[in-house]
Parts: C-alpha cells; structure tokens; sequence
C-alpha cells in the first residue's frame, strides 16, 4: 500500500467510526458516543495535521475543528455528570442532565455537523485528484519532517520551567495522536509513547479539576466540592510534573 492509500484508508475508517457514533448519539444508545466521536475526530486532525498546506486538507481540517469546538463544553459538561455521580451527589448530577440531553439533540441538528460530513463525504476523491495531479510528490518527507518539528517543539517546552501546564498538555496530545496516525514515520520510541500517555492522563485529570474548581466558584451547588478537588488537583499535578521530567529524559 502507497503512502497516499495508507492516508486515504485511514480516513475512510475513520469516516466509519463517525459515522456509527453519530448515530449512537442520534438515537440515544448509550452514554459514550459522543466521546467516540470526538476520538475519531481528534484521530482525523491528526492524520491531516501535518498534511495541511493544500486546501482540501485546510477545508477538511477546519470543518473538523469547528465539530471539536462546538462539542467540547458537551463533553465537558459529560466528564462533570460522571464526577458527580462519583462522588454521590445525584441531585446537582440530574440538574445538569436536562441541559447535557439538550445539548446533545443540538448537535445531532447542528448545520455544523453536517457540513462537516459533507466535507469529509468528498474529501477522498479531491485528494486522488490531487496525487494523479502531481501535487502530493515529496509528501512523506513533508510529513516527517513536520512530526520532527513538532517533536522538538515539544521538547523546547518540556525544557521551560516557566512553560504554561496547559498548553504543555496540548503538545502532549498532538506528539502523541500524530505518532499514532504516522508509528511507521514516528520518531519516537515505544517507551516514549508510553510516557507521552503516562503523562497525558495525568494532566488531563489535572485539566479536568482545574475547570471543576473554577466552575464551583461559579455555581453554589458545586461549592462544597471546591476544596476537594483542588487537592485532587494539586495531587495530579504534582505526579504530572514527575511525569514530564521521565518524558523529557526519553524524549533525549
């Protein structure tokens, strides 16, 4: 299989898995297909990431960007349920769920949405049309040089005491999911994979106790939470930071 089918099968998986978590959520199968969307479509950015330059992929890219966007409150408004429910405290729980149902009967309504499946429906074909043009030649290189870059960048930031956590997260994230679309082009090791993962969930269950604590600040109900989860989130990050120090010694 060619560099450029290997691109193409994989969105056409990925077009797959959409697809069925769209319909999950659609008819209210379960209470985990909106996370799957959002990982098929992180999955998809990924894959087009260090590809963009051409305007198919640019297209492709930013529709799906707008999905993330307009899906990120939905989930986080999810993973705040879930904690909830973790924690014994149903009724601000059921508060919320009227708003989270509503929320998920907009997006399956969303122009958004649909335009995004439009562009990723017609996507495959414009990007055959581009290789029997000549316009993907030099495209692999394209591609490892950009995961290197990117590589690098990462290990800048692990380097800067002063770095913002948060954005260090994102780096994370995208070093990681780009080597998942690229592990025959990756240049990192199976034990850095695994440290970028280690490290990942740790400041993401930092992430998530960070905005909890700013929205019990917010809403009265959550308030009696606030301490709670600021120990819990100081906790995580400490581990997060002895997280980053292992990834920074495999990234050298």
């Amino acid at each position: 299989m060619s560099f450029v089918d290997g691109i193409v099968a994989q969105v056409l998986m990925l077009e797959t898995g959409l697809y069925h978590a769209y319909m999950r959520l659609a008819a209210g199968t379960d209470d985990e297909a909106l996370h799957d969307l959002r990982i098929n479509l992180r999955r998809l950015r990924s894959l087009l990431r260090p590809l963009r330059g051409k305007d198919d992929v640019t297209d492709l890219d930013q529709a799906a960007a707008e999905v993330g966007k307009m899906t990120t409150p939905v989930r986080d408004l999810e993973v705040l349920i879930q904690e909830l429910r973790r924690k014994g405290l149903n009724g601000p729980a059921n508060v919320r769920q009227d708003t989270l149902a509503a929320s998920y009967a907009a997006i399956i309504e969303s122009s958004t949405l649909q335009q995004f499946f439009t562009c990723l429906d017609e996507w495959p074909t414009a990007f055959r049309a581009a290789e029997q043009d000549g316009e993907l030649r030099g495209m692999k290189k394209r591609v490892l040089n950009r995961l290197e870059k990117q590589v690098e960048s990462l290990k800048a930031a692990l380097s800067d005491p002063a770095h913002d956590r948060h954005q260090i997260r994102l780096r994370v994230k995208r070093t990681r999911y780009a080597a998942d679309a690229y592990p025959d082009l990756s240049p990192i090791s199976t034990e850095t994979a695994a440290a970028l993962k280690t490290l990942q969930s740790a400041l993401g269950t930092w992430h998530d106790h960070f905005q909890w604590c700013l929205k019990a600040k917010q809403e009265p109900d959550l308030h009696p939470l606030l301490h709670r989860w600021q120990t819990e989130g100081n906790a995580a990050l400490l581990q997060a930071e002895a997280d980053l120090v292992r990834l920074a010694e495999c990234l050298e």
